[in-house]
């Protein structure tokens, strides 16, 4: 093995491990996976999901506790979809996987204006679809590809642009209570998942089959967040930070804090000088009574 070789397969090393150690303290953290559960892997053909399923694969052979993995694809029928790439990738690494078959492309296309963008009914289909299979295949936890700069960019563009102070959960529980979500990526950062796609050489299939328009809202946010990281290191940990840190009477949301039952209660010093003298005579004659 040459020198560069040894170096490439060292930085390897460390990247895994790292990553390893970030979905490995979100699962506990979050309590994501437990003893007995069947987690589906949802397998877009991107890098996030393929790093997700191959950690996770990974975890499954040290874990403290037993669970079934499965990979599960959903085909929306987008023209020039290569069908045979994930089938023939999961053979390869051994993977329980199942491929669902369904026309979203056509439902998308017929009611979105053309040159819209087609992501958002495309994501409620295709998570509605999922949502389904889980229920009829026992499927206890949905595992979705998220990583930390997902849900950084999914908290600015709700301040930016809904009004609302939330981003993704790390673990959510379906409206209809039927589902849990988890995303073990919570931990991890964009960058360094790149790194690990190309590492690994995963056969990444492009999501621009269906001609949408990229969002750019979001693509903002992604350029907002880089710069930041470049310009200030370690500004994108704190903001992350501060989303497990919420101290809900310094907001300004009436139905998490009770503002307006607010009321006084002040007590003199000399009334606590007072109370202070009396609770040590209190015990001076306790002890002199033993």
């Amino acid at each position: 093995m040459t020198d560069q070789n040894q170096k490439s397969r060292t930085q390897f090393n460390k990247l895994q491990k790292k990553l390893r150690h970030c979905v490995g303290d979100a699962i506990a953290d979050y309590k994501m996976i437990e003893e007995g559960d069947k987690v589906m892997v949802c397998l877009s053909g991107g890098k996030d999901s393929y790093t997700l399923l191959d950690i996770l694969m990974n975890l499954q052979k040290t874990a403290p506790v037993g669970f079934e993995v499965v990979a599960v694809n959903l085909d929306q029928k987008q023209p020039g979809f290569p069908e045979h790439v994930l089938p023939e990738y999961l053979e390869s690494i051994g993977i329980s996987y199942h491929i669902i078959e369904k026309d979203t492309y056509s439902v998308v296309k017929r009611v979105i204006p053309e040159g819209a963008t087609t992501c958002g009914l495309c994501s409620r289909l295709r998570r509605g679809t999922l949502y389904g299979y889980a229920e009829a295949n026992g499927i206890t936890k949905i595992a979705l590809g998220h990583h930390r700069d997902d849900i950084l960019e999914t908290f600015f563009l709700n301040i930016f642009y809904g009004g609302k102070l939330k981003a993704m959960p790390p673990k959510l529980l379906s409206d209809d209570k039927k589902n849990i979500v988890i995303r073990p990526l919570a931990y991890c950062r964009e960058k360094d998942i790149d790194r690990y796609a190309a590492f690994k050489q995963f056969p990444i299939i492009p999501c621009n089959l269906c001609g949408s328009q990229e969002n750019l809202q979001r693509k903002a946010m992604k350029v907002m967040l880089k710069a930041w990281d470049k310009q200030f290191p370690g500004r994108l940990e704190t903001i992350f930070t501060s989303l497990q840190n919420v101290a809900p009477s310094q907001l300004a949301d009436t139905r998490l804090f009770d503002f307006t039952g607010l009321t006084l209660s002040r007590v003199s010093e000399e009334s606590k000088l007072i109370s202070r003298i009396e609770l040590e005579n209190e015990e001076g004659l306790e002890v002199l009574a033993q």
